[in-house]
Parts: C-alpha cells; structure tokens; sequence
C-alpha cells in the first residue's frame, strides 16, 4: 500500500514540476493523466460482500479480502471498500476489516461508510487506506468536505452521491414510454429544459430536497477530490449507467468523477467512459461472479479506443 501510494505522490509532484517549468508531458507521462480507471466495488454488509438492486435484494458475494485479492491480481487500476449499512445504522466502520483489505492489496483504495468526523477520517487512513469516501456527513455538514482536504489534501477525500431522478422526471420517461410509436422499441421522448436529480443520504434511504449537479459543483469548491456518483435507478440492474446523469455531473466539476450503478456488460462501462464522460468506472456484479475478468474489460475498452491504466 505505501508503494502504491508513493508511486501517485512521485507522479503528482512530477506533473506539477512540469506545469511551473511550463515543460510539455512526456506522451507516456499525458496517456496517463487522460487514462481511464477501472474500479470494482466491495459493498460490505456485516463483513461480507453484498450486492443488490437499487439498493435492496442483497445477495452474498463473497469475502471482502479474497475479493481485494484477486482484482489486484488481475489488475484493477483501484478499488472500493464501502459499508453500506454504516451510515443508515448509525455504526463504525470495523477497522480492522479495511487493516486487513489494505494489507491486501497494491493499489490505491478508497473507503467509505460511517465517516462523520475529520477524526474518522484520519483513522480510517491511518488503517490503510488511499482516500476517504463521505456521502451522508458531507450533506449534513458540508464543512467537513474542506477540513479534511485541508488536513489530507483534496486527493485524499471523495464526495460520493447517491442520486435518483426527480419525480418530474420520472414523470416525464413514463409519459413518454407510453407515447412510443407502434413497432418502435425506442420511447418517443418528452421535451424538458433540464433534467434533474436529487440526492439521497443514509445508503439512499433519505431523500434530501438537494440538486445533485449543484450538490457535485459545490463539493468541488469546497475541496473534494474526486466525485462518486451512483445513480440510485440503475444501481445493480445491469441495464448500463445512467448516461445523462453521469455526463451532467462530469460537465458540471473539474475534478474526476467515478460512474456507479448499472453495468450489466462491457459496452456499459464504454459508454460510460465514452458519451458519459466520467473518468472511470465502479462496477461490482460483472466481476464479483466471474462473468467477466478486469483484464477482458482493459481489452475491450482499449480495442474501442480509449486509453486505460
């Protein structure tokens, strides 16, 4: 884990040496920084793996460590470790669960679920991981965005968001589902000047009143890293990512933003990448059950012309 971590602080200081020298990247050094990530997902439930479907029906998917081990095995780019119940319950994380995750694995890892305080997250990386991952606690006091990007640094604290299609919208999909022509398969979709989406808190069981493009934009100024955004009406229906809420986030921020919720096959994860715009993917169903491997996604994004790590 601190070699993996001490390989991301030697590029970051080498990119930044590189702007102040105003020196061109080297072409190895700029696919690199434009590369796309791959990044499976570890939803945690009482010490195992769970996945499930827009949030519920979960289903066992084996031991958090294993797990860990294998995708650094076949090359995952990072992963996540989420307690998805942490929050709702209002319990900690078990530290010693993410100790033996982190001691795991080579690469960057990301950990999230139950995190309230600047203190939680210094323990939670002190344990081992990369970054932190605050949903809940960020939207009930978004200070704690900027004390911990002060206390670790901006790349060290990701914003996750869980985010559902307002009413509105959802209105506006039915109607047009049922104003589809005959014999089309494609629904004959409604003009809207905006689409909106409202985030959710506590593993998305509180809906908030809050924007989620506006919620994103704000987490980035207030000094988040890095944005994990889950579309809480795709989540693990393997019908592939909501396209228009990642590419709107991803438009809105500066900062990388991690498409979740939905990958049923490989082209999900292109479109994603591609039309979505996000910087890299979460996926958990396709690998947790061995239906794909994290090396044959490499190959078909690459094969599809993107740059991958």
């Amino acid at each position: 884990m601190l070699q993996a971590t001490a390989k991301v602080t030697q590029f970051a200081i080498f990119i930044l040496q590189c702007s102040f020298c105003n020196t061109s990247l080297p072409d190895e050094a700029l696919a690199t920084v434009l590369a796309k990530r791959i990044i499976p997902c570890l939803d945690v439930d009482r010490g195992r793996v769970v996945k499930g479907i827009r949030f519920v029906e979960l289903i066992d998917a084996g031991d958090p460590v294993e797990q860990a081990r294998r995708y650094d095995r076949e090359g995952a780019d990072e992963l996540v470790f989420l307690d998805i119940t942490a929050s709702s319950d209002s319990r900690d994380i078990v530290r010693e669960m993410v100790r033996r995750v982190a001691d795991s694995v080579f690469i960057p890892f990301t950990v999230g679920g139950g995190i309230r305080t600047v203190e939680d997250m210094r323990s939670i990386l002190a344990s081992g991981a990369d970054k932190i991952s605050v949903n809940t606690a960020a939207v009930d006091d978004p200070s704690i965005i900027g004390e911990g990007a002060r206390a670790f640094g901006s790349q060290a604290v990701v914003v996750a968001i869980d985010a559902r299609r307002s009413d509105a919208e959802t209105q506006r999909r039915g109607d047009a589902e049922k104003t589809r022509a005959p014999g089309d398969s494609r629904p004959r979709v409604l003009p809207c000047p905006r689409l909106s989406w409202e985030v959710y808190t506590h593993g998305g069981r509180n809906p908030t009143g809050i924007d989620a493009v506006e919620w994103a934009s704000k987490a980035e100024r207030l000094g988040a890293g890095e944005i994990l955004l889950t579309s809480m009406d795709c989540d693990g229906t393997r019908d592939g990512y909501d396209i228009e809420l990642t590419r709107a986030i991803a438009e809105a921020v500066s900062i990388p933003v991690i498409a979740s919720g939905g990958a049923g096959k490989l082209e999900h994860l292109y479109d994603a990448l591609g039309e979505g715009k996000a910087s890299a993917v979460l996926a958990a169903s396709i690998f947790h059950f061995g239906e794909f491997t994290i090396g044959e996604a490499k190959q078909y994004l690459r094969s599809r012309g993107l740059p991958m790590r």
